[in-house]
């Protein structure tokens, strides 16, 4: 259903989470929600019980006991979630598409089946507008103008895998020249690239921490974060979302006591933020972050996947749009999954951090390193971006991704919807609250020729469920109006202006 969070958090204005008595709409949606839920729950606890009783429904094999002297193997509440509440809606997931994901898509519709799903082969591809990928550059729709050359030159002289992790023979001349654009691009002495966005945290964090130190985490940190701090062995300590208030108030208490059971001085303290958080939209609040880790001499990682190419004035990411010197961030990691329109991840920093990397993650030693054809993708990219290529395409993407977000978030605020994110986010989720209408918004959307993404738990807590927008430099005035129109027909037939329809 999307990426596992770490967690609620106070913060900005969580509504449910933070203070749910204080915002009527907040609280209304809480309520009601968690009916939902137990009405679905009870029912669903009932089909089990006459599965078990008569063995004649579909799922009974699941309900039977196991075999003498074993667990039960599905028995647990995410193999209940999955077979009565998720599996009723798994058709407004993972829809196949048969075409690049630009600002228009070619989807393959499904319909749920038993507790899984079937493509529709006699349906042919929608043609749908793309509300739902990470294309934030457009890249994915002029590829053929903008990268095209380069690739194909690329797959020419090279092949299209390298044949080998980073440390032994998979390292190409194109890998080379990719980490020092990278870390031209972000301001820092050195860069190493990885196959994958979230192997550069989940191999990348075990390499830098360790038993004896400390990480500090942001609430709503993405799971590739989460699983690299538990796989390195630290201690874990969780701040509220976006607070440095709470930080400060946790690096302070962590100082102080040190180390469990010993109370010796941490060896290290690790404070890790996101710039753009991929459920809420929300920019981190990285300045004042940055305040409180210098004061108490904590280093500070910025994961960057979501806003490394499409925030800033120049699309340097967090640090440019909140006027950060990228000197006082100690650890840059980014991807190139979104902006740049290819795959895998970077770490920036110093060249002693980067050296130690190299040695140390099992990103370099193991994982196969990253594709010499996607390389290249990445690296054009960035030359466009920085206006290499003798043209202006880097700069007007750079002004219409965040145009089109402004004004989509905007427009989304003034129908009244419930809309979570800052200015400037290309992440815009709008929240659906309600189980049922998870499903509901995702086929409605569907008939009028709109792809989005649902998201539900437990890539969000329980009540939190959404819509999430991710938008697109390819996406025009006219295709955003036109979208805007049909949510609002669809929002007001679903009861989502909540504050119109149900407080106004």
């Amino acid at each position: 259903m999307g990426s596992k969070k770490n967690g609620g958090g106070g913060g900005k204005s969580h509504g449910i989470e933070a203070h749910p008595n204080d915002n009527p709409i907040t609280a209304f949606a809480a309520v009601t929600t968690y009916f939902s839920y137990a009405v679905l729950i009870i029912f669903g606890h009932l089909r089990d019980f006459f599965a078990w009783a008569f063995g004649t429904s579909r799922f009974a094999v699941l309900t039977k006991k196991p075999l003498s002297g074993y667990a039960p193997l599905l028995k647990s509440w995410e193999n209940f979630y999955t077979r009565r509440l998720y599996s009723r809606i798994v058709d407004v997931f993972n829809r196949p598409i048969t075409g690049p994901a630009g600002a228009h898509i070619n989807l393959l519709p499904r319909k749920s089946v038993g507790t899984g799903y079937e493509v529709d082969e006699k349906g042919s591809n929608r043609r749908c507008l793309n509300l739902g990928s990470y294309n934030y550059l457009g890249f994915a729709d002029d590829w053929k103008v903008t990268c095209r050359d380069d690739v194909v030159g690329s797959l020419e002289k090279y092949c299209v895998g390298s044949c080998g992790p980073r440390s032994d023979a998979g390292t190409t001349a194109l890998h080379k020249e990719l980490e020092r654009v990278v870390a031209d691009f972000v301001g820092k002495e050195a860069a190493f690239v990885f196959n994958m966005g979230y192997g550069t945290n989940s191999t990348g964090i075990p390499a830098l921490m360790g038993h004896g130190s400390l990480i500090v985490s942001d609430a709503l940190n993405h799971t590739s974060i989460v699983n690299g701090a538990r796989a390195s062995g630290a201690v874990i300590k969780v701040f509220q979302h976006n607070n440095a208030e709470n930080l400060e108030a946790i690096l302070r208490e962590a100082i102080a006591d040190g180390q469990p059971r010993t109370h010796r001085p941490w060896k290290k303290i690790l404070v890790m933020v996101e710039g753009v958080y991929s459920m809420e939209g929300e920019i981190c609040n990285l300045k004042s972050i940055v305040d409180v880790a210098k004061k108490y001499k904590a280093y500070i990682y910025v994961d960057e996947a979501h806003s490394i190419g499409a925030v800033g004035p120049t699309g340097r990411g967090v640090c440019e749009h909140c006027g950060v010197d990228p000197a006082d961030i100690d650890i840059l990691m980014g991807t190139f999954t979104k902006s740049f329109g290819g795959m895998g991840g970077y770490i920036a920093g110093s060249k002693q951090l980067v050296n130690s990397l190299k040695q140390m993650s099992l990103g370099s030693s193991i994982s196969n390193a990253m594709s010499p054809v996607i390389t290249q993708q990445v690296i054009t990219a960035f030359k466009i971006i920085k206006g290499e290529d003798g043209t202006n395409i880097g700069k007007e993407k750079l002004r219409l991704v965040k145009e089109n977000s402004d004004y989509f978030r905007a427009r989304l605020k003034d129908m009244g919807c419930e809309v979570f994110g800052d200015d400037g986010s290309p992440v815009v989720p709008l929240m659906l609250y309600h189980p049922a209408k998870i499903a509901a918004f995702s086929r409605e959307c569907l008939k009028e020729g709109l792809a989005v993404v649902v998201v539900g738990f437990p890539a969000t807590p329980l009540v939190l469920s959404r819509a999430r927008f991710c938008i697109s430099a390819g996406h025009n005035r006219k295709d955003l109006d036109e979208a805007l129109a049909k949510i609002e027909v669809i929002a007001t037939r679903m009861k989502l202006r909540y504050r119109k329809s149900t407080f106004g």
